[in-house]
Parts: structure tokens; C-alpha cells; sequence
């Protein structure tokens, strides 16, 4: 899976310590990381930097990340990045809700390092 190192990942989420964990985490497995602290913010550096991936929190400031992915989905240019919404909201409603607005996946935190990293993997894998 060498391949798949050196992509870029953009970590659009409000918790600075969340945040740093997975910074941390992403860029100790070579991962290029990039981050955004509120929806404006993600929405437009996912249009900027062309990540290869967007880990999306829900609930941001200002706009949230059913919002932001909804946007992401109706823009040429990033309809098919994949799109990971992590977040607190667990309820069957709110997974159903980021699937509605076009997340590739959704996962509740706390999230295992594992599932993590393997979800990513797989993510980018069926975008080559």
C-alpha cells in the first residue's frame, strides 16, 4: 500500500486537540495533512489544495459539514473527492443525513486508530 502514502488529507474540524491527534496520526503514516477549523474554511481549501481526501467533522462553526459536503457534492471539480465524516453525532439519523448529502462514509468518534486508517486506505484506494 506504499502507493497510497503521500496523499494529501484535508481535516476540516473545530476541536484543536482532536485535530492534533490526527495530524499527529495521519502524518506519522506519511500522510500530507491539512487542516481547516470551520466549514467556510473547508469548503474552499478542499476547492484550493485538491486533497485526495476530506475528513470531515459535523458540527463547525458557521456552516456544518452536512452543508460542506453537500456543496463539495454540486461542484464539478469535487464531486468525487471522498469525503469521511467523523463525528460525535452518532444517531442513525445524522449517519443517514451525511450519506443523504454524499459522505463516502460515516464514522462516529471516538473512532478506533485502526478503522481509521483502514477506512482512509480503502477510500483512496477506489479513487485511483
Amino acid at each position: 500500500m506504499a502507493d497510497l502514502k503521500n496523499k494529501k488529507i484535508l481535516i476540516t474540524e473545530d476541536d484543536p486537540s482532536f485535530m492534533r491527534f490526527l495530524a499527529y496520526l495521519l502524518g506519522k503514516e506519511g500522510y500530507e495533512v491539512i487542516s481547516a477549523s470551520n466549514g467556510l474554511e473547508g469548503l474552499v481549501k478542499a476547492q484550493e489544495e485538491k486533497p485526495d481526501i476530506l475528513i470531515l467533522d459535523v458540527m463547525l462553526p458557521g456552516m456544518d459539514g452536512f452543508e460542506v459536503c453537500s456543496r463539495l457534492r454540486s461542484e464539478p471539480q469535487t464531486a468525487r473527492l471522498p469525503i469521511l465524516m467523523l463525528s460525535a453525532k452518532g444517531q442513525d439519523a445524522d449517519r443517514a443525513t451525511g450519506l443523504k448529502v454524499g459522505a463516502d462514509v460515516y464514522l462516529n468518534k471516538p473512532v478506533e486508530r485502526s478503522l481509521l486508517l483502514s477506512t482512509i486506505e480503502s477510500l483512496l484506494a477506489k479513487n485511483k
